[in-house]
């Protein structure tokens, strides 16, 4: 929550009702309320919360712990951990009597898997007898829990969340899937009562040293009145032992995602609702749905599990809740929160500071609460196109795949450039249909040519990714350069204004003059050095005169796929002994090509207009930069040099400072991140 601003934006619950919300998952933690003594309690953030929600006409559903260990006088494998955690509910309740929904602890399995068997978060066990301590603690917390809740709000109802993926394996690793699968029920299984002798791990816990707690739980069960079922497209594993995965690890198999390892894939969620409604009959609620990904296949996964829970509806499974998770997008769960990087996953509304930003996924939203019968191309194009999870070449990871129907295409203009190529392979990737043209095709100083173009593919949006890209030549030839950069950039965008259809163009930290002290954000107004820049600067005059279009600004690329940027030049020189000249006195924001592409796609998605600045959101010198390529490519910057304008050879006038930051929001991840990206995917080309 801090890491997305909400800690400090109340005014985002407004921006979740707007979207049609009328019941959320909303935290009042342990942690948070008594951090230090269990009974020294701060209520103020949660006061005006619950306060605020109530004035929405939102209905919480409370957690008071959301993995981990809660405040640091307890852990999950204290003996004393349940009976402080029900007096802490019990307190809640007493604040907050009104509240009659709760998931006092979110994925107990999961926590104790997490903390205490593979020991990735406090308190780091990995040993069975401690996982299994930490699983009937939460148990007996979330029962002691419900009854202290129900003391005081006698028709509080449990809603019992748990991540519900079931494993598929070869034949020889049959007997490890069939344990993990009857693990995955443990959540509920002990709240319903059932782990009784007989069970199929009974046995194993009982031996473990917990035979009476066991017996204890089932003569005292806590059935949920609704099965929170979490399900992600990571959920469904495949276990194998095919050595071409690389050495066997010490489980003695391979661990894989089911939707990449299996062909055709598992059913998934509508195979998983029909396991849970016949083994407990009781109402279910997708309580998660996510994918950490791009927004298109967020918007097809939503949209898959929509339809999965409207049709386990109509064969009579009793599913009431679908939950969008998490709306405000999380922080580096690619780690399981083991590093500390800021990876970002994107959610329903984009943290911009003090405001939050609907995305398409918050439109989708929307319209699925607003009427079950949405089709896909109402909401947008791109849901004609199956998420990578289904189509032919998912197994790749990196493949373009036909629709299953018919779909307006995205119109890359520009297909010899560093950009439109990168635009291209980020929709092959993507799984967007597109169509990309080059110079003899469609030149944008030809509006004949772009009028029969927009008619003939009648797309859904426009990227402009062509025009003249030297400045020091633009200065030799400035009518070209202004007709192709300015003019022609103009008539596209009037085109695509035309015709409903967005229309993106790419401006340039050249538009700047250099002379102010701090970075440039969306606002500062242009004052070009040079021609290009000028041409870039009756673009966006021009451009942004149409509703229909968003402008780009964005500096210094560098790519692996490119061989003629400035990263990929200072590592050949260098390694090749050669020196390297870069100036020490200008001042850029570097742009990985890679992040910028995905990151434009997904401002086209949600239908973004005006000015925004891309970067990933470091200013430092070309020297500097140049530095920091050789150390993470791991080679000499010995012959590194600074030089000025002259010895670089450069006719145009250069703005000394032109850092790039946003108003906005940050839409790519930070340079060192880029860096390190950078250099995976150029390491093998090193090797060869």
């Amino acid at each position: 929550m801090r890491l997305s601003g909400h800690d400090d934006r109340i005014d985002d619950l407004a921006e979740f009702a707007k979207i049609g919300i009328g019941t959320l998952r909303y935290p009042i933690l342990w942690e948070r309320v008594a951090p230090h003594v269990p009974h020294e309690r701060d209520w103020r953030w949660s006061d005006r919360r619950l306060g605020e929600l109530e004035r929405l006409g939102i209905a919480p559903i409370v957690g008071l712990l959301h993995h981990g260990s809660g405040p640091s006088y307890t852990s999950l494998v204290d003996d004393g951990f349940p009976t402080l955690f029900a007096d802490y509910a019990r307190a809640v309740a007493q604040r907050y009597p009104q509240v009659n929904d709760w998931t006092p602890i979110n994925e107990p399995l999961t926590t104790a898997r997490f903390s205490a068997l593979y020991g990735h978060w406090y308190p780091h066990a990995a040993d069975a007898p401690s996982f299994w301590h930490a699983l009937l603690n939460q148990i007996d917390g979330t029962r002691l829990a419900m009854a202290a809740i129900r003391r005081v709000n006698p028709n509080a109802r449990l809603i019992q969340t748990e991540d519900l993926g079931e494993t598929f394996a070869i034949e020889p690793l049959a007997a490890v899937a069939g344990y993990y699968n009857h693990r995955r029920w443990l959540t509920w299984d002990l709240l319903c009562g059932r782990v009784v002798p007989g069970h199929p791990l009974w046995d194993e816990i009982a031996t473990a040293g917990f035979a009476d707690r066991l017996r204890v739980i089932a003569e005292h069960p806590c059935p949920p009145e609704i099965i929170g079922v979490n399900y992600y497209v990571t959920s469904n594993r495949f276990l194998d032992r095919d050595r071409a995965h690389g050495p066997l690890p010490a489980t003695g198999y391979h661990d894989h995602v089911a939707a990449r390892a299996m062909d055709p894939p598992p059913a998934g969620l509508s195979s998983l609702f029909a396991q849970a409604h016949e083994r407990y009959g009781l109402p279910i609620a997708l309580t998660e749905c996510h994918i950490g990904c791009t927004r298109d296949e967020q918007m097809r996964w939503t949209y898959e599990c929509w339809q999965a829970c409207t049709a386990a509806r109509d064969v009579g499974i009793d599913v009431v809740a679908f939950t969008a998770w998490a709306l405000t997008g999380s922080t580096d769960w690619d780690s399981l929160l083991t590093q500390s990087r800021g990876h970002r996953e994107t959610g329903a509304f984009e943290p911009t500071g003090k405001t939050l930003r609907p995305t398409a996924q918050a439109r989708l939203l929307a319209q699925l609460q607003a009427g079950d019968g949405v089709a896909p191309r109402d909401v947008h194009p791109i849901l004609a196109t199956p998420g990578w999870w289904r189509r032919s070449h998912r197994q790749s990871a990196a493949a373009r795949a036909g629709t299953t129907a018919p779909s307006r295409p995205l119109l890359i203009v520009g297909a010899t450039g560093t950009l439109g190529r990168a635009m291209a392979g980020a929709c092959d990737v993507r799984g967007i249909d597109y169509v990309i043209t080059d110079r003899a095709t469609m030149a944008v100083d030809d509006i004949g040519q772009i009028r029969a173009t927009l008619d003939r593919h009648d797309p859904w949006a426009v990227v402009n990714a062509t025009g003249w890209v030297n400045i020091d030549t633009a200065e030799e030839a400035a009518a070209r350069c202004r007709a192709v950069n300015g003019h022609g950039a103009v008539d596209l965008a009037r085109e695509c204004n035309e015709r409903d259809i967005s229309c993106m163009t790419f401006s340039s930290d050249q538009v700047f003059d250099g002379r102010a002290d701090l970075d440039y954000h969306e606002h500062d107004p242009a004052r070009p050095l040079n021609i290009y820049g000028s041409s870039k600067v009756t673009a966006e005059t021009g451009c942004l005169t149409f509703a229909r279009s968003i402008v780009i600004r964005t500096a210094a690329f560098f790519s692996p796929y490119d061989e003629y940027n400035f990263a990929m030049q200072v590592e050949r020189d260098l390694r090749a002994g050669s020196t390297s000249l870069a100036s020490d006195r200008h001042i850029v924001s570097p742009t990985y090509v890679p992040h910028l592409v995905n990151a434009c796609l997904d401002l086209l998605i949600d239908a973004e207009t005006g000015i925004w600045h891309l970067s990933n959101g470091e200013s430092l010198s070309w020297l500097s930069f140049a530095t920091r390529v050789a150390r993470h490519m791991a080679v000499d910057p010995a012959n590194l040099r600074s030089a000025d304008e002259a010895a670089l050879g450069w006719i145009a006038r250069r703005p000394r400072r032109v850092g790039l930051t946003s108003s906005r929001g940050r839409m790519l991840p930070d340079l060192e991140t880029a860096l390190d990206d950078y250099r995976r995917v150029r390491a093998p080309s090193i090797a060869i």
